[in-house]
């Protein structure tokens, strides 16, 4: 990482220049302005308060790390929640990078195995199924850390959504012109039943800045990525705003802002109604099984078939 002259603050060498603000800093200004940024967001959405019971889901990534590390740093009393995938040595190592995070920083971390949940692995159901492993795979972790954070009686689930997460999605609900899906866009979904409140503090903090903000704190995390990621929409669509970013600096922040200010106007025009999951008890939009029920139910049937 080239080194930029001048910290705008103290005038020391700078460890980063943030382009989008023609900011150069220090290490130790870029660090306090990444936990000022997300501080700010925390305060903004009125995310949580330190009377809340919090519970941040890390995956072993820079995200997810990064931002239980603030969360711990600003005085918040949280704890992790990990999920082993069950996808061979990317699992292996995200399960033991969450864990020695959590002990060199004295924090606790919930160890959840979707094997154990669902009776098979990420991988086993690519094997079998015709959808799109990020599709199912993303439906499966939000139903466990849902369901897993109402039943240990956590306040609220904390995710490592960055910034350029938040603006791929944005452009993919804009390209579709879904109401409901642009609306439910929101660093902050309520609490609703069975449904815990989740919240992003880290909407507006870039993917570079996390992996700068996890070298200035020694954070180690997970550099490879998920076997099945290749090809993914959602990769294509963070690729189209890194693009747009790199020419018209600041891109995404506006977009994302400015969204924030008009979501008001996309609000779906009937209320999702939920209902209780036959099976499992829990929320989910039909009347009939969740989609976890769903693909749990589907499972049993194929080890029914092979034994």
């Amino acid at each position: 990482m080239a080194r930029q002259k001048g910290c705008r603050i103290c005038k020391k060498e700078a460890f980063i220049h943030l382009r989008y603000a023609n900011l150069p800093l220090c290490k130790e200004h870029f660090v306090s302005r990444t936990e000022s940024v997300v501080q700010e967001a925390i305060n903004k959405f009125r995310m949580f308060s330190r009377k809340d019971k919090l519970l941040v889901a890390v995956s072993g990534g820079k995200d997810s790390l990064a931002l239980w590390h603030i969360i711990a740093k600003l005085g918040y009393n949280a704890d992790g929640i990990h999920i082993d995938l069950g996808l061979g040595e990317f699992s292996r190592l995200s399960s033991k990078i969450s864990r020695d995070f959590a002990e060199k920083h004295g924090l606790y971390l919930h160890m959840l195995s979707i094997n154990e949940e669902l009776g098979a692995s990420i991988h086993s159901l690519v094997k079998k199924r015709y959808e799109k492993p990020c599709s199912f795979c993303g439906a499966v972790k939000r139903y466990i850390l849902n369901k897993a954070s109402y039943e240990l009686g956590y306040d609220v689930l904390i995710t490592g959504h960055n910034l350029d997460d938040e603006s791929a999605r944005l452009l993919g609900n804009v390209l579709n012109w879904d109401e409901e899906y642009i609306y439910h866009q929101y660093p902050v979904l309520p609490k609703e039943g069975k449904m815990v409140k989740k919240v992003k503090p880290l909407v507006f903090i870039s993917r570079k800045e996390l992996a700068s903000y996890c070298e200035a704190e020694g954070i180690e995390h997970i550099k490879i990525a998920c076997p099945y990621a290749t090809g993914a929409r959602s990769l294509v669509l963070t690729d189209i705003m890194e693009q747009i970013e790199s020419r018209y600096p600041a891109t995404k922040l506006r977009f994302v802002k400015g969204f924030y200010k008009l979501r008001d106007r996309f609000m779906p025009p009937e209320k999702v109604i939920l209902y209780e999951c036959p099976d499992c008890g829990m929320p989910t939009s039909s009347e009939r099984l969740c989609r976890f029920c769903r693909i749990k139910n589907g499972v049993k049937h194929d080890t029914a078939q092979t034994d």
